[in-house]
């Protein structure tokens, strides 16, 4: 097949890396409009379990993932100025330009073509190809071709958010709580290499303007949130992404859907076909995990050609969007629960921190927080009641929802 996959983030790297692996007949290029080695974003999250799919579908990209990222396994929380620590799951971080570098230097050892500064990659006018993958994010110009047809939905989420970088190396994924005469702040930060970490600060818009940040440029916000959170930076400081001169890059999180995810012979992959709120850290597993699915459903079509694209590319959507469900529950309830931060904040560091980690919960929003946090600790010593907690959230939710 000649395939062309337009935009050169992980998704479609990762995409022409096991498409390559599984025909090398295969003709493909991947279009990227910015130029090589320019990413936004600092840091990604991925956790364990991702490591073995990668390896299963190539092993040379998935040692050199693991090779270039770090790992924690505490959660620690500090709440204005009580601190709380836990042990979790393990966790890894990497930065996303070394992530790219990675697979578009596999993928061009495989003989995919890459190409930097391709304005095909702005959705103009689309390649001549078999298949055109569109995994061009959030903003898809070769969605928005057909936006009708995709039937793509955007809810702009309350609060609001930005994305940075500091020289403060955490060894354990961070969350810290900073009360204002304007309300809380707060942040999330995680390591990414040796001397890097990412660090996304969000709060309510009352305290976003009442902090002057809707009117700053980046010196000044840099500024000022470098002051709220000293205790945490140690003297550190934080790295944005603005020219100089420029506004901050304070944003809405995006959460995108669409009804269908092909048109012909062009699919949708990553953040161009959906998104999930940045705070289960999950956005990087979930595109990759697609590149996985589509390579899967045209491997086992039957035709071939363009002859076998429509009953592959449904297969991979009804995989995909099955896979997607509980994600995107515990997406939106992570991030209702910070909208909401309010009925928590004031619980015991223990209490808080606990209900900080059920907040994926459908259940949750619906039950007094300390009532909920005493079912949470019985549950984890009576697996019946267990059993109940794991039944009535979600029958609740879709009572409630519906309603």
């Amino acid at each position: 097949m000649k395939i062309a996959c337009v935009g050169g983030g992980p998704a479609g790297l990762y995409f022409s890396i096991l498409m390559k692996r599984q025909d090398p007949g295969h003709e493909i290029t991947v279009h990227e409009r910015n130029p090589a080695g320019s990413t936004y974003g600092f840091g990604v999250t991925y956790w364990g379990s991702l490591l073995g799919k990668l390896d299963a579908g190539d092993p040379e990209s998935a040692r050199a993932v693991q090779e270039s990222s770090v790992r924690w396994s505490d959660g620690v929380a500090h709440i204005g100025d009580r601190t709380t620590r836990h042990r979790g799951d393990e966790g890894f971080g990497i930065g996303r330009g070394r992530l790219l570098d990675i697979l578009a230097e596999r993928a061009r050892s495989l003989g995919v073509r890459v190409e930097f500064e391709d304005e095909i990659a702005d959705g103009a006018a689309l390649p001549d190809a078999d298949l055109v993958v569109a995994c061009d994010g959030v903003r898809s110009a070769v969605r928005e071709r057909h936006a009708a047809h995709f039937g793509t939905e955007v809810a702009l989420g309350r609060n609001t958010y930005i994305w940075l970088g500091t020289t403060k190396v955490f060894d354990a994924f961070t969350f810290a709580f900073v009360e204002t005469p304007h309300g809380w702040i707060w942040c999330y930060a995680y390591g990414f290499s040796g001397d890097r970490s990412t660090c996304v600060v969000e709060c309510s818009p009352e305290t976003w303007t009442g902090l002057g940040l809707d009117r700053a440029d980046e010196a000044a916000g840099l500024a000022l949130l470098e002051e709220l959170f000293v205790k945490l930076l140690d003297g550190h400081r934080l790295i944005g992404r603005a020219t100089a001169g420029g506004s901050a890059q304070w944003l809405n999180f995006r959460t995108l859907t669409n009804r269908t995810w092909s048109h012909g012979n062009v699919v949708l992959l990553g953040d161009a076909a959906h998104t999930t709120h940045y705070s289960i850290g999950a956005g990087t597993t979930l595109a990759l995990e697609d590149a996985i699915a589509l390579v899967g459903a045209l491997s086992t079509s039957s035709g071939s050609g363009r002859a076998g694209l429509a009953p592959a590319l449904a297969a991979y959507e009804k995989e995909r969007k099955s896979a997607l469900l509980s994600v995107q529950s515990a997406a939106r309830h992570s991030a209702q629960w910070y909208e909401n931060l309010p009925r928590y904040i004031d619980l015991p560091p223990a209490q808080m921190f606990a209900l900080l980690g059920q907040r994926h919960s459908p259940l949750l929003p619906y039950v007094p927080p300390q009532l909920y946090y005493r079912i949470d600790r019985a549950a984890g010593r009576l697996e019946s009641l267990r059993r109940l907690k794991r039944w009535l959230g979600p029958k609740v939710a879709r009572t409630l929802h519906s309603r």
